[in-house]
Parts: structure tokens; C-alpha cells; sequence
């Protein structure tokens, strides 16, 4: 029976596959992707019966894949924190999701390792924005204020490289990312170890950011703001990070980001307000290309003629 991991290609996919394989080791066959590719288990045969683990993607996107393994009699491991839709029964079937805006992936799977190696899970949630959680764990860790800053910036950095349209806007592709993090116990191992790693991923966060700063908003009120970025690989690898950043910094204001695809047709990122971390999901699926959970969601393609009634829609969930 071949061994089949199929996860998300930012912080949290990779850091909850790691703790995942950490503790139970396997040589698997790897299905992943830039964030935005969700729908992975399409990549999956069914020429044989598998063990399939599934992380942070959502349930409602490759549910009829789902299916047509479990019909071939594969046995499915299925973790995320995204809208799941229906999920059905089966015995060969096992699922842990939870849409709950304060979890993500790597600390349910903490949940399940009953924290063998919960600091990976920490880096992940620091990558998924949920600081708070990120820190509540911490703190159970007995982590320093040092140590709690490098795995903010591990995070940072390992999300900010899922982000672009296409595999060749990265720095890394996540499978290497993630054999890169899955050699390694703990994340100042990482740091340590992996140093060329992360150094390239903190110079090429740095230097995107530092022009995603420069930018002003097209639209800015009290209750949201949008941004535009160009069509240029900076932009398209920072907008969800860059995301990430202007909601920390205004915690009462929705944002969103649209980077030019150059084709008349933009990649979105939605943040909710930090203290009101809800409506990202139900705005997205308004459109086609649309999905993510309640705090973070995005757009992979909005047409430009769809973009004013994405505002529309976007000033309509968030007005106070």
C-alpha cells in the first residue's frame, strides 16, 4: 500500500505534516503546491489502494476525490481548519476539522500528538496570523520572549514562500520546504541547520516587504481598505503576508489585496479585522476561484469586472 501525503504548501500544511511524520516516520510519495492550490487530492491514483494523509486543505474542495479513494479502498487521514461542506461517513475514513477561527492545522495535529512536538506547531500558527494561539501555546512550552520571536519569524518566513500563483514565483518549492523542515526536530534546529534556507527566505521577505511598504491604499475608510499591487513576482509571492501585516497594524479594518495577474484578472487576499475575525470566507465564495475560512480567504482569479462588486460586497459585510 503506497504512502500518499497531500498538504497545503504554506506554514501550517508544512509544520503539521512535519510534527505528523516526525512522530510516525514513513516514506511517502509528497502532493503539495503553491497555498492557493487546494484541490490536491485530485493528484492522487487510484490504480491501487493507499494510505492517504490529507492536511490543511479543505474537504469541500476534494470531497469527490475523497470519495473516489475511498471507493478504490484506500484509507484516508483527513486534518484541516477550512469549510468542509458534508463530510461523509466511511469506515475507512478518518477526519479531524475544525473551522474555529483561532485554530489551524499544525495545532490540531498538535492536539493529536498530544504535543510531542507542539514547538512546530507553534511556527505554524505564527504563519497562519494567529498570534494569540501561537503564544497561548508558548507559553505552555515555557518558551522565552527570544525564542517566541524566532519562531514568529520561522513562521513568517515559511508561509510567506507558499504565496504566488505558480510554483516558479517561489523560493522554495514546499516539498523541498518541507523535507528541509522535517529533517530537523525543533525549529532553532531548522535555524540552525537549514541556515542558507532560512536566511534566503528572510532576505527574500525583507526586501518584498520593504516594497509592499512603500505602497499607498486605492481605498481606505475605517471599516476596510484595498490595496492593488503590480504584476511582478515581489508582489504576487507578499500579498498574503503583506495581508497579514496592515490587519495587525489596524485590527478594527477588513483588507484586501488585489495583485495583477496581467491578464486582466487579479489575485485576492482577504483579511477580516483581527478583532472581528469573520465574513473573509463568505465574501470569497461569491466569486468563482473563492474559498478560504472566516478570518483569511482569498480569490485565485477576480476578473476586473468583478472588482467593483467585490468592493460592493466587501464594504457590505464589514460596514460597523
Amino acid at each position: 500500500m503506497a504512502i500518499y501525503d497531500v498538504f497545503n504548501g504554506d506554514a501550517d500544511g508544512i509544520c503539521a505534516l512535519a510534527q505528523w511524520r516526525l512522530a510516525h516516520p514513513a516514506d511517502s510519495h509528497l502532493v503539495t503546491g503553491v497555498k492557493r492550490d487546494i484541490a490536491l487530492v485530485s493528484q492522487v491514483p487510484t490504480s491501487a489502494e493507499h494510505e492517504v494523509t490529507a492536511l490543511d486543505i479543505s474537504f469541500d474542495k476534494n470531497r469527490d476525490d475523497v470519495e473516489r479513494l475511498l471507493a478504490a479502498g484506500s484509507h484516508v487521514f483527513y486534518c484541516d481548519h477550512h469549510f468542509a461542506g458534508d463530510i461523509p461517513e466511511h469506515e475507512n475514513l478518518t477526519t479531524i476539522i475544525n473551522p474555529a477561527p483561532e485554530v489551524c492545522t499544525a495545532l490540531l495535529i498538535n492536539g493529536v500528538l498530544k504535543g510531542a512536538y507542539a514547538d512546530w506547531a507553534v511556527v505554524g500558527a505564527f504563519g497562519d496570523n494567529l498570534h494569540n494561539s501561537a503564544k497561548a501555546l508558548g507559553r505552555t512550552l515555557n518558551l522565552s520572549d527570544e525564542a517566541l520571536e524566532l519562531y514568529e519569524r520561522l513562521g513568517l518566513y515559511l508561509n510567506y514562500n507558499g504565496y504566488g500563483p505558480s510554483l516558479e514565483d517561489l523560493y522554495y518549492h514546499p516539498a523541498e520546504l518541507y523535507r528541509a523542515v522535517v529533517q530537523c526536530s525543533s525549529p532553532v534546529a531548522f535555524v540552525q541547520e537549514q541556515k542558507s534556507v532560512f536566511d534566503t527566505l528572510a532576505e527574500g521577505y525583507e526586501s518584498d516587504m520593504s516594497q509592499a511598504d512603500a505602497l499607498a491604499p486605492e481605498i481606505a475608510t475605517e471599516d476596510y481598505a484595498v490595496y492593488r499591487l503590480p504584476n511582478a513576482a515581489w508582489a504576487r509571492r507578499v500579498s498574503g503576508v503583506f495581508s497579514n501585516s496592515l490587519v495587525e497594524d489596524n485590527p478594527d479594518r477588513a483588507h484586501a489585496i488585489l495583485t495583477d495577474l496581467g491578464d486582466n484578472h487579479s489575485l485576492v487576499s482577504v483579511r477580516a479585522p483581527l478583532n472581528r475575525r469573520e465574513g473573509a470566507d463568505t465574501l470569497v465564495r461569491q466569486f468563482p476561484t473563492g474559498g478560504g475560512r472566516a478570518a483569511a480567504a482569498g480569490i485565485n482569479r477576480l476578473a476586473e469586472v468583478d472588482v467593483p462588486r467585490f468592493i460592493d460586497a466587501l464594504a457590505e459585510i464589514y460596514k460597523c
